[in-house]
């Protein structure tokens, strides 16, 4: 079938907000399209080679930040501490598996977030459900609940602002491995898991007075100053990103690509086959990504991968898993096997925060650190068992001192969620457990490494 950037419209969609004014949405849909692209096709094939790395077993996916961003928190310190804390755990990631690390970013246009339900209630008032900055306001106020599409130019505003500086701080000298000391947050200073990163840093300083020794420095070797580092949302405007969707004029793959991020993808919600998002899905150049939760059948999987990369590119299909510390190693493998089966070559990344919602005693949203581990062990687990490669974590995470997630080596209890609870949706890892996931998930690399290398010398 043919498709264009608009071929969306003419399928089933959920997830949408319901706009009051038509006019006044197609007006802002217009200013947006005459607008530049917030990322390049080129970026976005750098990132489909570099993913596909991750699909052959060469590498592996990093990729955080933000539940969903929000116009009131947005600072150049929130968004530098985060990149910090990407780059520490990157950095751990790296010396665990001895590889490559692809650094993806939850940021720049994770502004919207699915909900359960439609509307909400507070002491017998209904109002439509906050649905992220990108849409509508949090106060529980009825002219605050109300869909405005005036914010999806504030959003593309942000997010313009939010990459520049993040080209900045990439290419700029904040991700210079001779500053490897400097990453470390002033909140995290003093906590076993800084400590256990300062000595890695102390190790790699050695490294680097070597290489100076022999010549090789930031200034002559481009990877030691720079690093490179995307970003990605959940696709769920897609007038938004029908608006921001253009065509490669550059290389010779004249394709379209989604120019609102480097990688987008479908959520749990809104992944079904005939629907509006994968139809928008299957017609980009971009890498995507697509949330597997416990309800998935394997063979629809199947089908959702053929649609989704017909080719089979190495690169193009990011699968997430989100299933929860108590489902995963049951609900996990028949979607390993299918996937296996089939030939399908893609990236299979863990989620281990949305599948560990809770509502604590107090009444938060948070999620215990513990869950959160285990159901990134039991990824693991579950592909030692079908024989397939665990190529990523994909996580929600700040580089503020928040208190929004329960437990941890700096123990957060659920009487102290309330201290910093900031988040405008659900429960972030704070910089300290985000470094702790790190260290985990090296020492799992490690052991895979390691075991893989003592089979091939009994061979």
């Amino acid at each position: 079938m043919t498709w264009q950037p608009n071929s969306w419209r003419d399928h089933p969609i959920k997830q949408v907000p319901d706009y009051p004014d038509a006019e006044k949405l197609a007006g802002v849909e217009a200013k947006l399209a005459a607008m530049p692209p917030l990322v390049f096709a080129g970026e976005a094939q750098s990132l489909k080679r570099q993913l596909g790395e991750v699909a052959e077993g060469r590498a592996f996916l990093l990729q955080g930040g933000d539940c969903a961003e929000s116009f009131a928190e947005f600072s150049a310190n929130n968004i530098r501490d985060s990149f910090k804390v990407i780059l520490q755990m990157a950095v751990v990631l790296t010396f665990g598996a001895s590889m490559p690390v692809v650094k993806v970013g939850r940021v720049a246009g994770q502004f919207a977030k699915p909900r359960s339900a439609p509307m909400e209630a507070i002491d017998g008032i209904e109002l439509p459900s906050y649905r992220g900055d990108m849409i509508n306001a949090m106060p529980f106020t009825e002219k605050d609940r109300v869909p405005d599409p005036k914010r999806l130019l504030r959003v593309y505003e942000q997010s313009a602002s939010t990459l520049n500086l993040l080209r900045a701080f990439a290419q700029g000298g904040l991700a210079d491995l001779t500053k490897v000391h400097s990453w470390v947050t002033e909140f995290l200073s003093g906590t076993p898991q800084a400590e256990r990163f300062q000595e890695l840093a102390g190790r790699i300083e050695e490294s680097l007075n070597f290489m100076r020794a022999c010549g090789i420095t930031p200034e002559t070797a481009r990877p030691l100053a720079e690093t490179d580092f995307y970003t990605s949302h959940e696709s769920l405007l897609l007038n938004y990103e029908e608006a921001l969707t253009r065509r490669d004029t550059i290389t010779d793959e004249k394709d379209w690509y989604a120019t609102s991020a480097h990688m987008i993808w479908i959520g749990d919600r809104t992944r079904q086959p005939d629907g509006a998002h994968v139809e928008y899905m299957r017609g980009i150049g971009n890498p995507v990504g697509l949330k597997c939760g416990p309800s998935l059948d394997p063979d629809e999987l199947v089908r959702l991968i053929e649609t989704l990369n017909p080719d089979n590119v190495p690169g193009k299909l990011t699968l997430i898993a989100r299933m929860g510390a108590d489902k995963v190693r049951a609900g996990l493998p028949p979607l390993l096997k299918a996937v296996k089966a089939s030939g399908a070559k893609v990236v299979w990344c863990c989620d281990p925060m949305h599948g560990n919602t809770i509502k604590a005693s107090s009444g938060y949203k948070t999620r215990r650190v513990n869950d959160v581990m285990a159901e990134v062990r039991g990824f693991f687990d579950a592909h030692d068992e079908v024989g397939t490669y665990p190529g990523g974590v994909h996580f929600e995470m700040t580089g503020q001192n928040v208190t929004e997630c329960v437990g941890g080596v700096v123990d957060v209890t659920e009487a102290r969620l309330g201290d910093r609870y900031h988040t405008h949706c659900d429960p972030r890892l704070n910089g300290a457990q985000a470094l702790e996931l790190a260290f985990l998930i090296a020492d799992l690399l490690k052991q895979r490494r390691d075991v893989g290398a003592n089979l091939s010398e009994a061979v």
